[in-house]
């Protein structure tokens, strides 16, 4: 007797839909997801929304600020005497190429703007790149990268990341969102939360309701759900999909 074949990811996928999560609930679950990349698109459908944020427990994590750099933007020390090691924390985060915007929460973004710029994919350009080297934490690099042209949005995220702290193996996982939903967004970050060492994150981009109906909003409601202690900086922005015209904000805890 010949068994009927069982299609369980179409069950999966009706029995198990992704939980979309309040923005303000997620990001302040835990006291420290470290750096974080949402990008979706904005209630309206108007607008492909961005954001990243770092935030920081050491006195030389915490010493940063964001500045603005061309169309993108770059860490720098907020007192330069104080800066002990900047090889993990200085850094540009946000690099414009052409109708592409890319997101990282390392020195990956040059790697991904100069691979690109080659016409590497951006899964290709990170194949290069592995999680950081700070052990014991092994901090994931994590990437993103928008793309409006001809009036068409899409995005990818990318997650580089130890295989269960074992520094030998690079778990390498990238996310692909074509004509993404409006009022919704993905949520990638380094952390699980606080520990020693930091806990990876794992699993696929969170999905978030994203229902702000300007920049300010969106970057007033993704600040204030930060932990107030651990946060440092954020940069957001907002892109007009039909003209790709843009709107950014930067906020910094260090003023």
């Amino acid at each position: 007797m010949r068994l009927p074949r069982l299609n369980f990811a179409r069950k999966s996928a009706i029995l198990f839909p992704m939980k979309t999560l309040s923005i303000k609930e997620e990001l302040s679950s835990t006291s420290y997801p470290g750096r974080g990349i949402i990008l979706g698109k904005s209630a309206c459908g108007k607008y492909a929304v961005a954001a990243y944020f770092i935030m920081g427990r050491s006195e030389n994590s915490r010493n940063r600020v964001f500045v603005r750099d061309g169309d993108g933007i770059r860490t720098q020390a907020f007192d330069p005497s104080k800066l002990t090691d900047p090889s993990l924390i200085i850094y540009a985060p946000v690099r414009v190429l052409g109708e592409k915007t890319i997101v990282t929460n390392g020195d990956q973004t040059d790697t991904v703007y100069d691979e690109m710029s080659k016409g590497k994919t951006f899964e290709e350009s990170l194949r290069g790149r592995e999680f950081e080297p700070d052990a014991p934490n092994y901090t994931p690099r994590i990437s993103g990268v928008m793309r409006i042209k001809d009036g068409a949005y899409n995005f990818a995220l990318s997650i580089l990341k130890s295989d269960n702290g074992n520094p030998q193996s690079c778990n390498r996982f990238t996310y692909a969102y074509t004509n993404p939903q409006s009022g919704k967004a993905r949520f990638i970050h380094t952390y699980m939360g606080d520990g020693n060492p930091l806990p990876s994150f794992e699993g696929e981009p969170a999905l978030l309701d994203a229902p702000c109906a300007n920049i300010d909003e969106w970057t007033k409601t993704i600040w204030e759900s930060l932990n107030a202690d651990n946060k440092v900086s954020l940069w957001t922005r907002w892109i007009e999909i039909a003209t790709g015209k843009f709107d950014s904000r930067i906020i910094n805890k260090n003023e």
